[in-house]
């Protein structure tokens, strides 16, 4: 997943049923002897409207908890979509708009207070390690850099098949991806974290190898090419908000057509657009384990 420069301005054009954050606030400076508890927290996703649904489903959402001994204040941290999870995975088909529109940018959220509830109801809160004020301090410095750079939110893993060492063609980039990134932060500046299992979601879809097809201008610039061009669009157009369920069905007897029996999906991945060969079982999510780190290993990093 590619790093940027800076984050771009949203359009106004990209509008969130709810809103982004609300009640977020900047990250507090931390006494250096202060002791930080680390809570490992997860839900399902939209459970504030639709319960443990997609808990079910093993569809959650991850975040992290922290809670200073000092103060006794708690605090909420996580990464998600500013407009939905719907506009991050397809685009808008806009009139008088050749180029599919996306509002697909995805951020860190910091807010007072951890909702005990939320939590632990239908998903997990449970303490993964414990660091001084020193350590995170570090890390919001390194949680600035993250958000400024990883500013792109991607729902689908793609990988070549259900095998454990299947090749991993694209990585999604999301919410559990960025507490990964934050615990391996957290262990390389000398988090030691309990021995628990923790297991997070993927979704991903299976295919041959991809084939490079091109950015926005070289596929639908003035110089583009017409036809893969309205391909793309053709491809996307199902995916758009439906207002009935009959219009529902239609479209979905046509993503069904396409990416099942056609082996077609069109794949937006850092500004680029990928043609994916598309194989069974087409698409499956997943929880499967990924062990909180080790400190001895090698990561990447500010």
């Amino acid at each position: 997943h590619r790093r940027f420069d800076y984050r771009p301005k949203t359009d106004p054009y990209c509008q969130a049923r709810y809103t982004f954050c609300p009640t977020g606030s900047a990250i507090p400076l931390m006494k250096e002897e202060d002791v930080i508890e680390v809570y490992r927290l997860q839900a399902p996703v939209w459970e504030f409207k639709f319960g443990d649904l997609l808990g079910h489903l093993k569809i959650m959402h991850d975040a992290v908890g922290f809670r200073s001994s000092l103060t006794g204040k708690n605090y909420t941290m996580e990464w998600y979509e500013l407009f939905q999870l719907g506009n991050c995975t397809f685009p808008h088909l806009r009139p008088g708009m050749d180029a599919p529109f996306w509002c697909n940018q995805g951020a860190a959220c910091f807010y007072e207070g951890i909702d005990d509830a939320h939590w632990k109801e239908n998903g997990t809160l449970v303490l993964v390690t414990t660091i001084s004020g020193t350590m995170f301090n570090k890390m919001a410095k390194w949680v600035k850099y993250d958000n400024e750079t990883g500013i792109y939110y991607e729902t689908w893993t793609v990988q070549a098949s259900p095998e454990k060492q299947a090749v991993v063609w694209f990585d999604s980039y999301e919410c559990s991806k960025f507490i990964l990134r934050t615990y391996q932060k957290l262990a390389d500046l000398g988090a030691v974290f309990k021995k628990i299992q923790t297991n997070y979601t993927s979704i991903i879809l299976f295919s041959g190898e991809p084939i490079y097809l091109g950015n926005e201008t070289s596929i639908f610039g003035p110089l583009g090419n017409k036809t893969l061009a309205a391909a793309i669009r053709d491809f996307y157009y199902p995916f758009k908000p439906h207002r009935t369920v009959g219009e529902f069905f239609v479209d979905l007897l046509k993503i069904i057509d396409r990416v099942v029996l056609n082996h077609q999906f069109y794949l937006f991945y850092n500004l680029e657009y990928w043609f994916l060969p598309m194989k069974s079982p087409y698409l499956k999510i997943i929880y499967e384990e990924v062990p909180l780190p080790n400190r001895n290993k090698t990561s990447t990093g500010l």
